[in-house]
């Protein structure tokens, strides 16, 4: 049963800077990858992820940007097809219209 995820534009672009194929990501290279964002909006959301679970850091204490330099991060993968429909919207409803296809 799938779960209905809902993320706004910050969740959304965070995750897609992570990835979501399950590979790690080290902290700086994914600091490196989000330049745009501001310290504290990058910070809130990233701690909001992993607070939800959708996102495994294998340090427990994420709250400065020192601390994110030097974890590693992945999305995962009880919640990675969840998460996909979730930033492509898209891509559910085209699965769902074939389902639907081939009840017919």
């Amino acid at each position: 049963m799938a779960r209905e995820i809902k993320l706004d534009g910050g969740e959304i672009s965070l995750l897609k800077k992570i990835g979501l194929s399950g590979a790690q990501v080290y902290g700086k290279l994914l600091i490196d990858r989000t330049e745009g964002m501001e310290t504290a909006e990058f910070l809130d959301t990233l701690t909001g992820l992993i607070d939800q679970g959708y996102v495994i850091s294998n340090k427990v204490n994420i709250r400065l940007i020192e601390d994110v330099e030097r974890a590693f991060f992945r999305v995962d993968a009880a919640y990675a097809k969840d998460l996909r429909d979730a930033v492509n919207p898209s891509r559910k409803r085209e699965r769902e219209r074939t389902q639907r296809e081939r009840r017919r």
